[in-house]
């Protein structure tokens, strides 16, 4: 018996060592759809206008913050009845308005980096999106 327990401790130790492959995350096999396809909602489309689409980046990146949570007054993308007389007064209005600053904005959105054109490009994104 006393020889046989080393050999068994020694058996488990390499047999221990065997399992560490970890196994594949998932099998897909052709023609069929993964979990991750099925649960993903769909992507958020782009604008088609390449002028919106660098507006909406501006935003995400610069604008996002005070206007996602109505901060001060912010209209939120989206929201038809915030928009609905800002829009009213036209884009030049609006895009003079928020590169000069207004009713607490600051001008160009505290980015003073950004062309007057990213930040039309901004407002026209944000518009076009009640519409």
């Amino acid at each position: 018996m006393k020889k046989f327990l080393p050999l068994l401790t020694l058996g488990l130790f390499f047999l221990g060592g065997c399992g560490l492959e970890k196994p594949p995350a998932t099998l897909e096999f052709p023609g069929e759809e993964t979990e991750a396809e099925v649960a993903a909602p769909a992507a958020e489309e782009a604008p088609v206008d390449p002028k919106l689409a660098a507006g909406k980046e501006i935003y995400t990146a610069n604008c996002a913050m005070c206007h996602d949570s109505a901060m001060m007054g912010a209209p939120k993308p989206g929201d038809k009845a915030a928009w609905e007389a800002r829009v009213a007064q036209g884009l030049d209005v609006m895009v003079k308005k928020s590169i000069e600053g207004f009713a607490g904005m600051p001008a160009k959105g505290g980015n003073p980096n950004l062309t007057d054109e990213e930040v039309a490009n901004t407002v026209a994104w944000m518009t076009d999106t009640v519409k």
